[in-house]
């Protein structure tokens, strides 16, 4: 006899944070879990440049002015924010990723650990946080190296400045060694997982505990 689907039950979803130095290993990650996960959602950011060739207003990034960023910002209206490369600035609404929990769908960010640190600051509650480690020095450089898209000018500012950014590793949750990608996407996925069966977010239990004793309160009677 076949055993039966286990009853679903309420849940409140979770912030999953990933952040890493350069060439740790979060951006690919991510893209794994996205493709293999349809309850994990990506965020939408909100950005101050110009789209490019394909991108679409609402899908891949919400575009505004520079006023309109600073009025989201003013009113709180951020889970974090970011001026990227002396440039633009970036950030993500907080209002579609509230929704998002409450819906039970869990939100994915691959981010660095200041964006991490304004999230905890806000959403504490429903942080689960996983710092990406690259085995050793060599491999990073490796990594970085094997794109093909940066100058010896650039490879050493990105490894020295993985250098704080790997200082801020005891800040997060949980640490995994980037060391072969299949362990480290089974690993990360396994904390998801078991995130996602955490008491305080499964806000149907109560009701299904109750239910359980009534069934088992029927059943002695008969």
């Amino acid at each position: 006899m076949l055993n039966k689907p286990a009853p679903s039950i309420r849940r409140r979803g979770l912030l999953f944070v990933m952040a890493s130095p350069t060439a740790g290993g979060k951006t690919t990650i991510a893209k794994r879990l996205l493709e293999e996960d349809p309850n994990l959602k990506q965020s939408v950011s909100v950005t101050t440049r110009a789209p490019r060739d394909g991108e679409v207003d609402g899908k891949d990034y919400y575009f505004v002015n520079e006023i309109k960023f600073e009025e989201m910002l003013m009113r709180g209206e951020l889970l974090e924010h970011a001026h990227v490369h002396g440039m633009h600035n970036y950030g993500t609404p907080k209002a579609p990723v509230e929704k998002m929990l409450a819906e039970g769908k869990d939100v994915l960010f691959a981010i660095d650990w200041q964006g991490a640190q304004q999230i905890a600051e806000q959403m504490r509650q429903d942080l689960v946080s996983v710092f990406i480690l690259p085995p050793s020095a060599e491999e990073m450089e490796r990594r970085i190296r094997s794109r093909g898209q940066d100058s010896e000018e650039s490879i050493s500012k990105r490894m020295n400045n993985a250098i704080d950014e790997i200082g801020h590793a005891g800040e997060f949750g949980y640490v995994i060694i980037n060391d072969n990608l299949e362990t480290a996407v089974h690993q990360v996925r396994s904390i998801l997982h078991a995130e996602r069966t955490r008491r305080r977010r499964q806000v149907g239990m109560t009701d299904m505990i109750v239910t359980l004793q009534e069934q088992l309160r029927n059943r002695l009677q008969k």
